[in-house]
């Protein structure tokens, strides 16, 4: 059997995180429209717990020990903190606003892995991540309503927090298991969040329990395909792959909701792909 090199399975990894991700969105965002924001967090964190029960009594609890225990909790409340910013202003951001204004993430994690981890920016990583976000603005462009007012900027806000959270998985990965990363972000993100989920508490109906458990099986399924593409490749070169999640983005909107993509839509999906395969090309020739 052929093995791919580190550097395409660390991008293949991110790429299928996007995916769940977007899964993820699709479903958060339809659950959270009648609940408090902070009651949302901590319910989808809460079924990221629960769907990695059964991974945890099959391996036992020893598998998933940390190395580094104060560094899985500093890790967590700084997700936490993200994830804060994020569910606040997710009820009040439309799709193509949300879309747009979370892709300046690879931004921020490429600036921080060159100034916090050492990493080489090399200038075709930039290329792809300029060319990447320019296809991303081909997209949502004419789709920009600019609404939101002061909950765009709280989304803005939530990026950088969201890069940092992502550069400590990076450093985790030296010495942690995936899953253990996984299980300890889910465990601490869900009790930092209790607090904050109690103050307004509404029961949730039938279909929203449901749809945090999808939430739940999907967020894990996300982390641990990030944190295996992170262990796999540097993290600023898997970045131009994040721009893939526009593509599912389109696709799920399609799937669910008929929505037809627009010729912008494709012309940028179509920028996003060439620089994707461009990039990975190039690192794999290196």
């Amino acid at each position: 059997m052929v093995r791919l090199p580190a550097v395409w399975r660390g991008m293949l990894w991110v790429a299928l995180s996007g995916l769940m991700f977007s899964c993820l969105n699709t479903i958060v965002r339809s659950t959270t429209l009648t609940l408090d924001p902070f009651e949302s967090q901590f319910l989808r964190y809460l079924f990221g717990v629960v769907a990695m029960l059964p991974m945890l009594w099959r391996q036992g609890w020893r598998s998933y020990r940390p190395v580094n225990l104060g560094g899985q909790w500093w890790r967590g409340a700084v997700h936490t903190l993200g994830l804060m910013l994020w569910f606040t202003a997710l009820p009040h951001i439309g799709l193509a606003d949300m879309t747009a204004i979370g892709f300046t993430g690879p931004i921020f994690i490429m600036l921080g892995a060159a100034w916090f981890l050492g990493e080489r920016m090399r200038a075709d990583r930039w290329v792809a991540a300029v060319i990447g976000l320019a296809g991303v603005l081909l997209v949502v462009a004419p789709q920009l309503s600019g609404r939101g007012g002061v909950y765009a900027l709280v989304m803005l806000a939530s990026c950088p927090v969201f890069a940092a959270s992502f550069l400590m998985t990076k450093t985790l990965t030296r010495y942690e298991q995936p899953g253990v990363i996984v299980l300890w972000q889910a465990i601490s993100v869900t009790i930092l969040s209790l607090p904050l989920g109690l103050l307004h508490w509404t029961a949730p109906l039938a279909w929203q329990w449901l749809g945090f458990a999808l939430a739940g099986i999907m967020g894990s399924a996300g982390h641990y395909c990030l944190t295996r593409g992170f262990g796999a490749a540097d993290i600023s070169a898997t970045q131009s792959l994040r721009f893939l999640d526009l593509i599912w983005a389109s696709l799920l909107g399609w799937l669910v909701f008929s929505d037809v993509p627009s010729r912008s839509t494709l012309l940028g999906a179509l920028v996003i792909l060439l620089s994707t395969i461009w990039i990975a090309r190039r690192e794999h020739l290196r």
